[in-house]
């Protein structure tokens, strides 16, 4: 932890020395060209001043002007060393305020990782609130990324100073750098160079060094021109994908799945026009046209991947510009509509095993062999390029199969209803032998990430973004309306896309209740900005709620949104000592009218598969709930609940709209009783009947329609029993779930077997 101490002005006044001794260098320099360099070369020498004479004359001036080539390298690595360092002590300082205050103890283990535990008070049990488990885990994995990158830092520019210096310390004039970046750009160009001949040092540096710059523009230019160009690219990243993926050396892979991430984060900063610099639009191009020819990265194999396969492994990281990510969707897409198998046909020859990652080590949606799945993962990262890609106002380019633009042809479909009809033909991107558990599930990968792409599109951030904003618009708002009719019909939803419509669901949540109004302009969850809101209509809100609450997942979304939602509804009806009162009643009606759509299908669901179903509701809903008991508040900002990741999840937050008119103030702690008092009467154990457990269904989600309602009636002091407006809320609580469970038996649709 010497980076809470060091005196890092101890190296802004080295910066400063080396900055004044460059400049005097090169006036110094400056002086020696202009002055006896240019007097010598005028100079008519004769005899020994021929030959001895000007000779010196030119090398002092060429040692001069090297010494100032080295001082203001030296300056330069220095100078943004010192930046990037005194930014990371800063936030080292707040991390150890928080370790302070917490009274966590840190164990620095001087290789830069650290443990951090809470020590043991005599008298005390030991025992800590999950909450302060949970602060302490992060506290732990925050300075060891701090940490670990001002050792990268540190690396970096010793290795730079020692190249700038040479080892002739009577000779100026070695390697010298306009930046830190140059010089970890140099580093990582030698490393790629060996290839899969790295030792796991050597990868473990140039994933270090990757890890911490891919983000930067200067440096993943500088790495991608280093490799020499897409072509170059492909064949170092396809070699160090199969190298890394073959055989059960579980570090070598580790490592390579970090190479995948890292050099995916750096293509798509490279390959973004905003930044400065970028790598030309000529390289998106060239992916196109080495998409469908063989790469030979293994000479002598029965086959080589496609520019593609490849291509698709870095796609499936990183937040791309649709400038570049766009054009090569399309060409794979078109690909695809013409020939499905095009790609699968090239898979390589197995020879029996059963499980390879191919060119997605990652192993996560697919082997790598279908491009398809890896560019609509890459699109799941990439909001604003998914959004013009589903977008009904984009007009598609038409691809040769070389990539070459077909002049003047066009598409008689859309990508968004080409991915999304049911016919279409999604590939089993896998390796397995059919028949085989993992078999049955090689052709999840195609919908799981066409899921991915349309959250992005629709929810305005990346699928799997860990601290979200809410971001919609007219456009985002539009495929979510598309969405919604196309998955209202249950024989498009399959289980690996019922978790993103979930999500989907949950994010417009608001504009669910306003469709169950009918849309009405005089509707109380008519928005005062009609921007980024969707208008479902009532049949198509009821049969989307219909259809994905077939589906655990998606149920358990929706379930939790609608508390949610409905608690920040009902808190801002009150003004003062003042509630609307007709209003209170709506919100009560609607929420539990959805409560009751989504558990009328759930019954519907456990009765055509079966009691083993309802536990997959269950365990989806504790999960989903089980952020109440690690303590975990629900951030609320920008007319937005945040629902963290839960560790037993492993997926990122959940954004779900508050009402337009409510406060922050008391929401989260609001928010926090009533999922926390819904949790707590969820069905623990399935029942010994169909019948029996139905009728636990409805009991849990009648519990869960009325939690935001009980929450309000016990903070504002609301009974029951008078007779007035605690009976209007009872009868419009009761009668909004009868409707829901009514409406949804005759206007849903039937349960999937």
């Amino acid at each position: 932890m010497d980076l809470i101490e060091v005196d890092l002005d101890k190296l802004g006044t080295a910066v400063s020395d080396w900055k004044s001794a460059a400049d005097k260098l090169k006036i110094a320099a400056d002086n020696a060209r202009k002055g006896m360099q240019a007097k010598s070369d005028k100079a008519r020498w004769a005899g020994a001043n021929a030959s001895v004479t000007r000779g010196f004359v030119s090398k002092t001036t060429k040692e001069v002007a090297d010494l100032h080539t080295e001082a203001d390298s030296i300056y330069r690595v220095l100078d943004d060393a010192h930046t990037e360092l005194v930014s990371l002590q800063k936030q080292i300082q707040v991390a150890h305020g928080e370790v302070q205050k917490r009274g966590i103890r840190v164990d620095d283990y001087g290789d830069g990782t650290v443990h951090c535990v809470y020590p043991h008070i005599r008298g005390d049990t030991d025992v800590h609130t999950p909450e302060e488990n949970e602060a302490r885990d992060e506290l732990q994995a925050r300075i060891g990324r701090i940490l670990s990158h001002a050792s990268e830092i540190d690396a970096s520019v010793t290795r730079a100073l020692r190249k700038s210096h040479g080892s002739d310390p009577h000779n100026a004039g070695h390697s010298s750098y306009k930046s830190l970046d140059e010089a970890q750009v140099e580093r990582a160009a030698e490393l790629a160079k060996l290839g899969p001949k790295m030792t796991d040092k050597q990868f473990t540096e140039l994933n270090s060094i990757m890890k911490w710059n891919a983000k930067d523009a200067d440096f993943s230019t500088g790495f991608y021109k280093s490799l020499g160009g897409p072509e170059e690219t492909l064949d170092f990243y396809g070699r160090m994908a199969l190298e890394g993926t073959q055989g059960d050396d579980k570090e070598r892979l580790a490592l390579t799945r970090q190479l995948q991430r890292n050099m995916g984060n750096a293509l798509a900063t490279a390959t973004d026009p905003d930044n400065k610099p970028h790598l030309s639009a000529s390289w998106g191009e060239e992916f196109r046209k080495l998409g469908t020819q063989s790469i030979e990265i293994d000479p002598g194999a029965p086959n080589s991947p496609y520019g593609y396969q490849i291509l698709g492994g870095l796609l499936r990281y990183g937040s791309y510009d649709s400038e570049f990510i766009n054009p090569i969707a399309e060409h794979i897409v078109q690909l695809h509509h013409k020939e499905p198998e095009f790609f699968m046909n090239n898979k390589p020859v197995t020879g029996g095993v059963d499980l390879d990652w191919g060119y997605n080590p990652s192993g996560k949606a697919g082997a790598g062999y279908d491009p398809l799945t890896s560019v609509l993962e890459g699109l799941g990262h990439s909001p604003d390029a998914a959004k013009k890609f589903f977008s009904d106002d984009m007009t598609p380019t038409v691809y040769n199969e070389d990539g070459t633009v077909k002049k003047g042809a066009t598409l008689d479909y859309d990508y968004y209803d080409e991915l999304t009809k049911k016919d279409f033909e999604w590939l089993g991107d896998s390796l397995v032998h059919p028949g085989s558990d993992e078999a049955a599930h090689a052709r999840d990968g195609g919908p799981d990430a066409l899921g991915h792409a349309l959250e992005a599109a629709t929810l305005g951030y990346a699928y799997d973004d860990p601290t979200p904003t809410p971001s919609r618009d007219a456009t985002s708002a539009a495929i979510m309306e598309k969405v919604v009719q196309t998955y209202g019909d249950p024989e498009n939803v399959k289980d690996p896309i019922s978790d993103s419509l979930g999500r989907m669901g949950a994010g417009y949540i608001d504009d669910l209740n306003w469709g169950l109004n009918e849309n009405r302009t005089d509707s109380l969850f008519t928005p005062t900005d009609p921007e980024g809101h969707a208008q479902f209509g009532s049949n198509n809100a009821i049969k989307f709620l219909s259809s994905i609450g077939q589906h655990p997942d998606a149920y358990s979304e929706i379930s939790v949104a609608q508390q949610i939602y409905g608690t920040s509804a009902l808190e801002a009806q009150v003004d003062g000592d003042r509630i609307n009162e007709p209003h209170a009643r709506e919100i009560v009606r609607t929420g539990a009218e959805i409560q009751g759509i989504l558990d009328e299908s759930r019954a519907d669901q456990v009765q055509a598969e079966g009691l083993a179903k309802d536990a997959a509701y269950n365990k989806s809903l504790a999960e989903k709930t089980e952020w109440i008991k690690f303590g975990a508040g629900v951030g609320i900002a920008a007319g937005a609940a945040f629902l963290p990741p839960v560790a037993a999840v492993g997926v990122a937050g959940t954004l779900i709209p508050v009402f337009m008119d409510a406060g922050q103030g008391a929401l989260t702690q609001q928010i926090g009783t009533v999922i926390g008092d819904s949790a707590e009467t969820r069905q623990q154990d399935s029942a010994n009947t169909i019948q029996d457990q139905r009728r636990e269904i409805f009991r849990a989600g009648r519990v869960a329609a009325a939690s935001p309602m009980e929450a309000f009636m016990a903070d504002h002091g609301i009974r029951h029993d008078d007779g007035g407006f605690g009976q209007d809320l009872e009868d419009a609580q009761n009668g909004g779930y009868l409707k829901g469970t009514n409406g949804e038996d005759q206007l849903g649709v039937l349960p999937t077997a």
